[in-house]
């Protein structure tokens, strides 16, 4: 009887004072405010991300300042914001709401939408919160406008790349098709929404500013469709050797399928949301061999990158039953590790200390350096050394391997065989 009561006791001893590695129970939880856009690839692999970081971090202690070791809280709530017709005010609301019902001490991760994440900015000013977006956002009005008017906009920081740095990359690899292959033949095919416009465009514009390549032309196709047939026809009659592919919705699927169905003798490439996931092998039956993406940051497919890399990798895979899924995946996973680190510098929750505390960190992550620009721009590189990579991979044999940059490779970018 007195064993059973000492054991009691020793039980309720462990729950007040708290096991190693595990976070006390009396501890003041962190709150992450997460506005995402859940029924979107870009929204729910944040999710995902944010929360194994949560894991990770709570399971070894949680964040400590202030004398105690603090959980983090993930909140999510659902933006909408890549919904077609949903307005801007969805994502301030979701936003607001974060903060004055869920209480959250930061936000992370989004709104994704461009649009949304810029008229948030005001409001993260008026609570004075800190925030890191993770995901979408590829605007460079972001930061531009941080660096115009800083005390305003201090509080709002991206660890993601954004459409200038991701299309200096997209250059890269097509003067890397040129120099190997000899390829110097473009044709284009956007989605027509904003961005994808915008970005066949500025692809376009860089594109002939090489002096090595000829656009040959652009096709434009809306949100849903589902026969590209014509476009592919074009470009088979002007010679393309690169079918250059800017489009989020599912569908492209149904483009790969025409074009290895078609035999066309030029490579896929570019920002498909729908190719970038783990199953897509499978969803497409191998038609997107040799189809060429675009993830935005290292770590979303495996790679050797950093030593966090492949730590990354196994870990998501451990928890959600996958790879990492794509774009806003690593990024979103090392936005959480990042505010741990910022916080425990500050030593509180105090938004000045922590930006303070971010605006000097420069910490090795999941895909390369991470240390912020002074207009709070994760500083980019080709080097994981240096600053925070890109990725582009390329689908082969079942397996989505890196090619860009060579650091962390995992293979080499190869041509379909009846372009030979």
């Amino acid at each position: 009887m007195r064993v059973a009561k000492r054991f009691v006791w020793l039980i309720i001893a462990l729950l007040v004072m708290g096991t190693p590695g595990m976070v006390g129970a009396a501890a003041k939880p962190i709150v992450l405010g997460c506005p995402l856009s859940t029924a979107f690839l870009y929204g729910w692999d944040a999710e995902r991300g944010i929360k194994l970081a949560v894991d990770e971090i709570n399971r070894a202690g949680g964040v400590k300042y202030d004398g105690a070791a603090h959980p983090f809280k993930v909140e999510v709530i659902d933006t909408r914001s890549l919904e077609p017709g949903v307005p801007v005010s969805e994502a301030l609301l979701g936003v607001e709401k974060l903060i004055l019902e869920k209480k959250a001490d930061f936000i992370v991760g989004g709104p994704v939408r461009s649009e949304a994440a810029m008229a948030v900015m005001d409001l993260l000013n008026k609570y004075k919160k800190v925030s890191i977006v993770t995901t979408g956002v590829l605007s460079p009005g972001y930061h531009k406008r941080i660096g115009k008017d800083y005390e305003k906009y201090k509080y709002c920081f991206r660890n993601s790349s954004e459409i200038i740095t991701i299309g200096k990359d997209m250059i890269k690899v097509f003067n890397q098709l040129n120099s190997e292959y000899g390829l110097k033949k473009a044709f284009i095919m956007v989605q027509d929404v904003a961005h994808a416009r915008k970005a066949g465009g500025f692809i376009s514009k860089l594109l002939k500013g090489t002096g090595k390549w000829e656009v040959l032309g652009q096709e434009i196709y809306p949100t849903g469709a589902t026969d590209f047939s014509m476009g592919l026809l074009k470009a088979r009659r002007l010679k393309a050797e690169v079918l250059f592919i800017w489009m989020d919705m599912p569908e492209s699927a149904i483009l790969l399928k025409q074009w290895k169905n078609m035999r066309m003798k030029c490579v896929p490439m570019g920002f498909m949301s729908a190719a970038e996931q783990p199953n897509f092998w499978d969803a497409t039956k191998g038609n997107c061999e040799f189809t060429i993406v675009d993830v935005v940051n290292g770590g979303n497919v495996p790679s050797t990158m950093t030593p966090w890399t492949m730590k990354f990798v196994d870990s998501y895979k451990q928890k959600w039953g996958l790879e990492p899924e794509g774009y806003g995946t690593s990024s979103s996973y090392m936005a959480v590790y990042q505010l741990k680190e910022a916080i425990e510098k500050a030593g509180s929750l105090d938004s000045d200390a922590v930006i303070k505390a971010l605006e000097a960190q420069d910490m090795m992550g999941v895909y390369g350096r991470m240390k912020f620009a002074k207009n709070h721009q994760i500083v980019p590189a080709d080097d994981p050394e240096k600053g925070a990579t890109g990725c582009m991979f390329q689908w082969q044999n079942g397996k989505r391997v890196q090619f860009f940059p060579a650091a962390g490779a995992t293979g080499k970018v190869l041509l379909p065989p009846w372009m030979k």
